[in-house]
């Protein structure tokens, strides 16, 4: 049990007054008024043997507001981050000018646009302080510099051949305010993720990285468990720098949580953010009600399924976070939205409305993707396999929502021969593949389950945000290369 909760913004309080009478101001025009208003700070550091770097910024700091106003079919959208509580009339007037511009240019353009229904309203008020264990804006900087420091020394000491040790850790103490004429939702949480990274060649020079990180819905003492992760990178580095290349073919895997947690963010994770569906740019539409999966795949997702990095009392359109069950049991259930994809689609929102923040858009996106656990053991998901790998090391993932085909770099492959681990590592390992076939193949899941949330995802190329996902151990088959 953490021993504070994480302060809901002064700022953020002391605006509210006036974010709530512009809302009623542009209620006399607007059929729909939302005000999303962030006030989120925290720091980066990074660390390694050639350079330090400290500063105020992470992915998710920010302080700004977005107003989203609804009328005759359309919505529009004005973000700034300037504001002078004491005259909320002279903010009204800059917001009433840019939307009129908007809307002038789309009719000056014949722009096709979608026509949606409004938003529903209902009366809500909502203040959530989640737990945290230090706030990143009281930390002792030079104490955490120095800790971090520390790592990367103890790292080029401990692991055999290193000729770099980089250490990197962020902490962003977020809150949020939701208006509409209804709503008044307020939330603040802290969350942070750290990593260790060693490098060193192998015998034929190619450089190696021993990567692993630490992340959590919490304050810097996160980064406690980064000596843990220091702890596991020597045999790491050993293992890949005496791993052969594999020989390409159709094998019976086991991944570990970290693998399948990036089966599940690329098998079924952008497939079925529905604004794709909307587009009809995603295959998963057309699978709704039908099977996916074997009866061992039941998939979760949504801010509710863990006390992750991502875990949320309400998205950035006001919806409240759920746990959407994707999957049950090889059946494709639902997919996951932001709010103006369920109207359009006619489907209730998921409470996965995300801005990269204030002044992008929202999209439906991720937030923890995971598989269910099972009742297997580890060693008996060993001893069932005939020749294959235990897949370990997640580095990089990539799918297709038009056609379902999945692609996977990992960074180990750890043989398996008749049932027992041959001590043989293979590294790169690519994995490639079919979805249904991919889930269709798994056939044990083991009892433990772990979600890891180091790292962020885009849209496309760009719209970045942070996620999770995980699993347990799952057994199946894939191509690997």
């Amino acid at each position: 049990m953490y021993p504070m909760k994480a302060p809901f913004s002064a700022y953020l309080d002391g605006i509210a007054p006036a974010l709530r009478k512009i809302s009623d101001a542009l209620g006399e025009t607007y059929d729909y008024v939302s005000i999303l208003s962030t006030d989120s700070v925290g720091f980066s550091i990074g660390m390694s043997q050639r350079k330090k770097s400290v500063n105020n910024e992470t992915l998710t700091t920010e302080r700004g507001t977005v107003v989203r106003v609804y009328r005759n079919g359309l919505y529009s959208e004005y973000a700034f981050n300037e504001l002078d509580p004491s005259d909320p009339s002279a903010a009204v007037r800059e917001i009433r000018t840019a939307l009129d511009a908007q809307l002038a240019l789309l009719k000056a353009t014949d722009t096709q646009v979608f026509d949606t229904a409004a938003l529903p309203d209902e009366p809500l008020q909502l203040r959530v302080e989640k737990e945290t264990g230090r706030l990143p804006e009281n930390e002792d900087m030079e104490a955490l510099v120095s800790f971090l420091s520390n790592l990367s020394d103890r790292g080029m000491a401990e692991v055999e051949g290193a000729v770099e040790c980089s250490v990197r850790g962020s902490s962003t103490h977020i809150s949020k305010l939701f208006l509409t004429k209804n709503r008044d939702l307020r939330q603040s949480y802290v969350q942070s993720e750290g990593a260790i990274a060693v490098m060193a060649p192998n015998a034929a020079g190619e450089m190696k990285m021993a990567y692993k990180g630490v992340s959590g819905l919490g304050g810097p003492e996160i980064f406690d468990g980064l000596t843990d992760v220091l702890e596991q990178l020597p045999k790491m580095m050993k293992d890949l720098l005496r791993a052969e290349k594999i020989v390409p073919g159709e094998y019976e895997i086991i991944t570990d949580p970290g693998i399948t947690g990036l089966i599940a963010h690329e098998a079924f994770g952008h497939g079925v953010e529905m604004d794709m569906f909307v587009k009809e740019r995603a295959l998963g539409a057309d699978y709704i009600g039908k099977r996916v999966g074997s009866e061992n795949v039941t998939m979760h997702e949504g801010a509710l399924c863990a006390e992750s990095v991502t875990a949320y009392a309400f998205d950035d359109e006001g919806t409240l976070a759920g746990d959407v069950v994707e999957i049950d049991r090889g059946i494709l259930r639902a997919g996951i939205s932001d709010a103006l994809s369920a109207l359009r689609l006619g489907t209730e929102p998921t409470g996965n409305g995300k801005r990269q923040n204030f002044a992008h858009k929202a999209y439906a996106r991720m937030t923890n993707t995971m598989f269910d656990s099972g009742t297997d053991s580890l060693d008996d998901m060993i001893a069932s396999v005939s020749h294959g790998y235990l897949l370990s090391g997640s580095e990089s993932g990539m799918e297709d929502p038009k056609h379902w085909g999945i692609q996977c770099i990992i960074s180990r492959g750890y043989e398996i021969r008749d049932g027992k681990l041959t001590g043989k590592v293979v590294s790169p390992v690519i994995m490639t593949g079919y979805v249904p076939d991919l889930l269709g193949n798994i056939s044990m899941r083991s009892a433990d389950r772990v979600v890891e949330g180091n790292g962020a995802c885009g849209k496309g190329y760009k719209e970045w945000v942070k996620v999770a996902d995980g699993g347990p151990y799952l057994k199946t088959k894939a191509r690997l290369g």
